[in-house]
């Protein structure tokens, strides 16, 4: 009798759970039917990710292995830490390290406000078509390629023609081999980053500043306060949860630095401000052939920025109650 009734127990539950289970496969089905349109703008996102960056995992494997090009992944013998190690006890990977860090700790704490600081200002400009031109000013340079951007800097900066050294000898400066001195090329680089993506940055403050109540401001009028006054008490209070989550997706990007730029305009006498990680592993990688060393700084790298990126969203939760998930 209790077999009997422990049998029609499970056989209940077992009905249940099918029954569940057709319920919500039905439910999905609809759903699929009424937004195929949304998933058919989707998939090529989706297809995207899943061949240039799930599929490229199975490599990560290299970074533990002795690989060769001629035995392939799966035959290449396992060597553990090994490469890891190798990393370092190699000054020039523990030199890229701190380029790396320096020149976007100076990103983030010269380049983070100023897209800010643009908004805030374009949102103060009354005249329509002046706004529009500055705006389409400082938003051009971010369209402009990389390789271009480095030939103005390269003829910026040139000794015999550049303008700024065409100024300092107005000046009565001798000419200044700035792309040579391994002392200016962080100044330079960062500077180049800041015009290029200030402007583009600040659509993401100025879309966040529009979502603003605009009650807020109507009151703050009737109760007399300045514009400055309401910028620091109304418009940056609100957008505050978009400047924080902006600023742990930059912090998530640290290790991150311009490879292209950074590739055009260094050279052997720049390396020892200019090395960054991404440059390291190119010279390792597709130079030397070092295909498992430069696997392993790629992995030290993508290991690092997702710790940064939890660590800095944690605090965030912690402390303003926003986070990105």
């Amino acid at each position: 009798m209790e077999n009997l009734h422990q049998n029609s127990g499970e056989t209940l539950k077992s009905s249940a759970s099918q029954s569940k289970l057709q319920k919500k496969t039905k439910w999905l089905i609809n759903h699929f039917k009424n937004e195929w349109q949304l998933y058919v703008l989707l998939a090529p996102t989706v297809i995207w990710f899943l061949v240039f960056l799930y599929k490229p995992m199975y490599g990560l494997q290299i970074a533990f292995k002795d690989y060769s090009v001629f035995r392939g992944i799966t035959e290449s013998p396992w060597v553990g830490f090994e490469h890891f190690v190798t990393l370092f006890e190699n000054d020039q990977f523990l030199r890229a390290i701190r380029n790396t860090v320096m020149i976007s700790g100076a990103s983030l704490i010269f380049g983070f406000p100023v897209p800010i600081i643009l908004a805030l200002m374009f949102n103060e400009i009354l005249n329509a078509k002046f706004k529009r031109t500055a705006q389409t000013i400082v938003y051009l340079p971010h369209f402009i390629s990389a390789v271009i951007i480095a030939g103005i800097v390269i003829t910026a900066f040139s000794p015999s023609t550049g303008v700024v050294n065409l100024f300092l000898n107005a000046l009565g400066y001798d000419s200044v081999y700035f792309l040579t001195k391994p002392e200016w090329f962080r100044s330079i680089f960062v500077g180049t980053g800041i015009w290029q993506e200030a402007g583009f940055s600040s659509i993401v403050f100025l879309a966040a500043i529009a979502g603003v109540n605009p009650s807020l401001y109507e009151s703050a009028v009737v109760d007399g306060a300045s514009r400055w006054q309401m910028m620091w008490k109304i418009t940056l209070p609100c957008i505050l949860p978009t400047i924080i989550i902006m600023l742990i997706i930059r912090i998530g990007n640290i290790l991150e630095v311009g490879f292209e730029m950074i590739i055009m305009l260094y050279q052997p006498a720049t390396y020892e401000t200019a090395d960054v990680i991404s440059t390291f592993i190119y010279r390792q990688g597709i130079q030397a052939a070092q295909y498992d060393l430069a696997a392993a700084a790629g992995l030290f790298n993508a290991v690092i920025a997702f710790i940064l990126v939890m660590t800095a969203n944690k605090i965030s939760r912690r402390v303003s109650s926003t986070s990105l998930w």
